[in-house]
């Protein structure tokens, strides 16, 4: 068994396999979308009303809400909480 990484903290672990920012990404992704998600459901909204309402495509909200396609725009992300009536916060420490 390798003992290299007892004792160190994950991120470290991440850092030294250079995989943080993937499983970062990964992980601020899955969050967006099951709040998008619940959201949606919620207001009883489909897929497709939310894709309209959006003025965007059924295939760009379907990649907006799989939690683990990371390739989200920013402006994506703010019309669909603005549709759904939620609002936002982004906090950099």
């Amino acid at each position: 068994m390798n003992k290299k990484h007892i004792g160190s903290s994950m991120d470290e672990f991440l850092i030294e396999e250079d995989l943080l920012e993937a499983v970062e990404a990964i992980a601020i992704k899955r969050v967006i979308a099951y709040e998008l998600e619940q959201a949606r459901k919620k207001q009883k909204i489909t897929k497709n009303k939310l894709a309209e309402l959006m003025q965007t495509s059924r295939a760009a909200l379907d990649r907006l809400l799989d939690p683990n396609n990371p390739a989200t725009t920013l402006k994506s992300i703010i019309r669909a909480t603005q549709v759904l009536g939620l609002k936002m916060s982004v906090a950099i420490q």
